[in-house]
C-alpha cells in the first residue's frame, strides 16, 4: 500500500511544481520522497515527505521504544496499548530515524542547502494521540483524503505526471 500511496503523493507534489526523488536509499534506511520547488526569488522550497498510509490500521505509526523492546523482547510494531510516556519516546525515536539521522541531513543538504520541512502523509490511523504528538514534534501531517481532494479541486502547475494513471484509477469509484 505504501508504494502506491507514495506514487499518489509524488503526483500531488509534481502537480504543485516540485521536482521529486522517491525511494532514496541511505545506508539501511530510506527516504520516501524529497521534493524541491524553485522560488521566484532564486531560492528553493525543500520538503522531506514520509508516507505511511493504511486503510485498516491495527497498530501505531511509530515503533515501541528501543529500551522497552530490549527489556521485554516484544516486537517493534507490537499493537499493545502504550502509555503517553512510551508513545512520546516512540515518536521521538521515529522522528530521529525518519528525518534527523545525520546521513539523511547530509544528503538533503548536498541536494539543496536550506530548511527542509518534515512531513508525513497518513491514511486512517488507529491512535489519534500519536498524530498529535507527531505534530508537537514538528511534523506537518497531511491526510491522504485531503491530498486527493486538493488534487481534484485546486488548479495545478503540472496537469499530469507519472502517477496520473493510479490517481485516475482511484477516482473511478466516484
Amino acid at each position: 500500500m505504501s508504494l502506491l500511496a507514495e506514487e499518489v503523493v509524488e503526483e500531488w507534489l509534481n502537480r504543485n511544481g516540485y521536482f521529486t526523488i522517491r525511494g532514496i536509499k541511505v545506508g539501511v534506511y530510506e527516504i520516501d520522497i524529497l521534493a524541491i520547488r524553485p522560488l521566484s526569488d532564486g531560492g528553493h522550497e525543500c520538503r522531506h515527505v514520509e508516507v505511511q498510509v493504511s486503510i485498516n490500521p491495527i497498530s501505531y505509526i511509530t515503533k515501541v521504544p528501543r529500551d522497552i523492546r530490549k527489556q521485554s523482547g516484544i516486537g517493534a510494531h507490537n499493537a499493545k496499548r502504550r502509555d503517553t510516556a512510551q508513545l512520546r519516546r516512540g515518536v521521538d525515536e521515529w522522528v530521529e530515524d525518519k528525518f534527523d539521522l545525520p546521513q539523511k541531513v547530509e544528503l538533503r543538504n548536498r541536494l539543496c542547502l536550506g530548511e527542509w520541512t518534515k512531513e508525513l502523509v497518513v491514511g486512517s490511523v488507529k491512535h489519534e494521540e500519536e498524530v498529535t504528538l507527531l505534530e508537537k514534534a514538528g511534523i506537518t501531517i497531511h491526510r491522504l483524503k485531503d491530498v486527493l481532494s486538493e488534487m481534484d479541486k485546486k488548479p495545478s502547475i503540472v496537469k499530469a505526471a507519472a502517477g496520473t494513471d493510479l490517481y485516475d484509477l482511484m477516482r473511478l469509484s466516484e
